[in-house]
C-alpha cells in the first residue's frame, strides 16, 4: 500500500490521508474488512504526526467507510463506498464539455488551472 501526501498542499493532511484511504477502497486497493495499518506505522511512513493519522481514521469511521474495532484494529467496513465519485464527476465533465464544444485541451487546462 503506496500512499502519498504533499505537505506543501493546502488540503489538511489529515484529508489527504482520508482521500488516499478513499480511494484504495474505490479502487479496489483495500478490501471489505481489510485492516488499515497502525496510525503510529502510518504516521512514520508518511512523517505526520500519529493524532493527524487518527484523526483522518475518526473521519472515515464518521463516513462510515472504516469500523475501529478494540484487538482488531482499523477496518473496511462493508458499507465503504464502492464507486469512485471523482471518476463520476470526471465523466459528467467531460459529457458537459462535449456537450458544449469544448476541446480536450481546453477541458484539461481549466482543471490544471484549478487544481
Amino acid at each position: 500500500m503506496l500512499w502519498y501526501i504533499d505537505q506543501a498542499s493546502r488540503v489538511s493532511l489529515q484529508e489527504q490521508i482520508a482521500g488516499c484511504v478513499r480511494r484504495a477502497v474505490t479502487n479496489g486497493g483495500l478490501a471489505v474488512n481489510e485492516q488499515l495499518p497502525p496510525a503510529t506505522e502510518l504516521a512514520l511512513a508518511l512523517d505526520v504526526d500519529r493524532n493527524t493519522v487518527l484523526a483522518a481514521y475518526r473521519r472515515l469511521r464518521e463516513e462510515g467507510v472504516v469500523d475501529f474495532r478494540r484487538g482488531r484494529g482499523v477496518r473496511v467496513t462493508a458499507k465503504a463506498p464502492v464507486s469512485a465519485p471523482v471518476e463520476q464527476a470526471a465523466r459528467q465533465l467531460i459529457d458537459a464539455a462535449r456537450a458544449n464544444g469544448y476541446s480536450k485541451a481546453e477541458v484539461l487546462g481549466m482543471i490544471q488551472e484549478l487544481m
